[in-house]
């Protein structure tokens, strides 16, 4: 077996370049996003999503390697507030799923950019850190296909897909186990946690604070119920 294919060798090898890559991030209407959160959470469910995405899009904006990032919802206040950080925002025109919508998102996202990497990734990344998202799609430029599992292990937190390949998406429960099966490479890179640290419940949401969670979801938190209603 060779040495292990680190960010700093696949640069070596002249493996990895500068492009830049499209992220497409998917959002369900805020009504109905992480509902397994309710239990933990309440009333602040729906704000907490809102605030889980906001944080995912400027983590993604500030890392350099992302020229841009398309989210697919059809949220209209998600989709507003989403956009005034640089989103491209897309409708879930096939509102078919959540594989459907990325789908359709890498496909709207190569519409004017037909040479462009592009990378489906989680909208509940709240603790995301632009350094650590750079190092994962380092290492995803050297592959065909790429994806880097969540922090439980079990489902994918990242998919990409080179320029002029098909992302071909497989998120959901055991994506993991799919992603594999499917042909993509998995990017066993250590020391990225933040970009592993997706939020389905109240232990994930604790999980992602030991991290460090961004300005949004920090600030919605804090902010008493009654606001967090409004």
């Amino acid at each position: 077996m060779g040495p292990t294919r680190t960010p700093e060798r696949l640069r070596e090898e002249g493996d990895v370049t500068n492009a830049l890559w499209t992220l497409v991030v998917p959002l369900k209407p805020l009504a109905l996003a992480k509902s397994r959160l309710a239990a933990a959470v309440g009333e602040a469910r729906p704000a907490l999503a809102l605030a889980f995405a906001l944080d995912t899009v400027a983590g993604a904006l500030a890392c350099p390697a992302v020229r841009n990032v398309v989210v697919v919802t059809d949220d209209p206040a998600a989709g507003a507030a989403l956009a005034e950080l640089g989103a491209e925002i897309v409708p879930d025109l096939p509102a078919a799923g959540l594989n459907a919508a990325l789908a359709h998102g890498a496909r709207a996202a190569r519409l004017d950019r037909a040479g462009s990497a592009v990378a489906a990734m989680n909208a509940d990344l709240p603790a995301l850190r632009p350094g650590e998202l750079q190092r994962v799609l380092d290492t995803a430029r050297a592959f065909p296909r790429a994806f880097l599992a969540d922090a439980a292990g079990i489902g994918t937190t990242l998919l990409s897909a080179a320029p002029g390949v098909e992302l071909a998406p497989a998120f959901g429960g055991r994506s993991r186990a799919r992603h594999s099966a499917s042909g993509a490479v998995e990017i066993d890179l250590p020391g990225v946690p933040s970009v592993r640290r997706d939020v389905d419940t109240g232990a994930d949401l604790l999980a992602a604070a030991e991290l460090g969670l961004g300005a949004h979801t920090a600030a919605c938190r804090a902010a008493p119920a009654t606001a967090q209603r409004r």
